[in-house]
């Protein structure tokens, strides 16, 4: 699904980072910089505005003048999904991550997974990550277990979108427009990939800000969309679909208690 050319040379990797932009003026800044800065320094930071209507637009451009690893594209407002997959289609990297315009990284993030995926050749990565609350407060630090599989995958979602990074040469996939797009897109690259690996050192690499309002917030609907995935995407039958079930539920449980530990 890619239209930009990927680059070539892969001795140091080039790291796409896609960044959907929805009225993210308060925070955004924090999450651009939290990119720029890291001691990898070979990355470009794809910005996409979904059609924000604050000053979104305007921050965009301004780092994208001034820092020429920045690239902002404007379209209009088709969802996170939409905005994930224009991203995808301006990337040229060999490795792809993503962060939202309200989380953050520790500036080794992406320098410790790359070398982590160089060492033990795994071509999908993930860290351990603290939940924010907005007011700053500290909530749960999640911290997963340091290998996952495929079945591993249809338990819990291992994975948090704001910490993987996946090599390129599994080949792109789209974001689906449903509920637990994040989850369906990292089952995909796990399956692909045979398994996933977290960066040994189990401190937290990136910041999840918690909003009161954001839609995983309502637990019930959350549950239905996880149902769905197992039925109508997964394709498992209604036993194994049931089971599945049941662990996600006690992982979403362990996932808020005050620190969570690998499974």
């Amino acid at each position: 699904m890619t239209n930009a050319e990927p680059a070539t040379d892969t001795r140091i990797p080039l790291v796409s980072v896609v960044m959907p932009v929805y009225n993210a003026a308060a925070t955004m800044e924090r999450s651009i910089d939290s990119v720029l800065a890291q001691s990898h320094r070979e990355v470009e930071l794809i910005l996409v505005n979904d059609g924000s209507r604050d000053g979104s637009a305007a921050i965009m451009d301004a780092y994208a003048k001034r820092d020429p690893r920045v690239v902002a594209v404007h379209q209009a407002n088709g969802g996170v999904a939409a905005a994930r997959n224009r991203g995808l289609q301006e990337a040229r990297g060999t490795h792809v991550a993503f962060l939202d315009s309200d989380d953050w990284w520790e500036p080794d993030k992406l320098a410790l997974q790359l070398a982590h995926m160089a060492r033990t050749g795994a071509r999908v990565c993930y860290t351990a990550y603290q939940r924010v609350a907005e007011d700053g407060r500290a909530l749960t630090m999640v911290v997963p277990p340091e290998r996952v599989d495929y079945a591993g995958m249809l338990y819990s979602n291992r994975i948090g979108n704001l910490t993987g990074i996946y090599a390129r040469s599994l080949g792109d996939v789209a974001f689906q427009k449903m509920g637990h797009e994040d989850y369906v897109f990292w089952l995909d690259r796990v399956r692909r990939a045979g398994h996933a690996e977290r960066v040994p050192d189990a401190r937290p690499l990136a910041y999840y800000l918690v909003r009161g309002g954001s839609v995983s917030a309502n637990k019930l609907r959350a549950a239905g969309w996880q149902w769905r995935i197992y039925r109508e995407i997964e394709l498992l039958n209604w036993p194994r679909s049931a089971w599945c079930m049941l662990h996600y539920m006690a992982h979403a449980l362990l996932k808020r208690s005050p620190v969570s530990r690998p499974a």
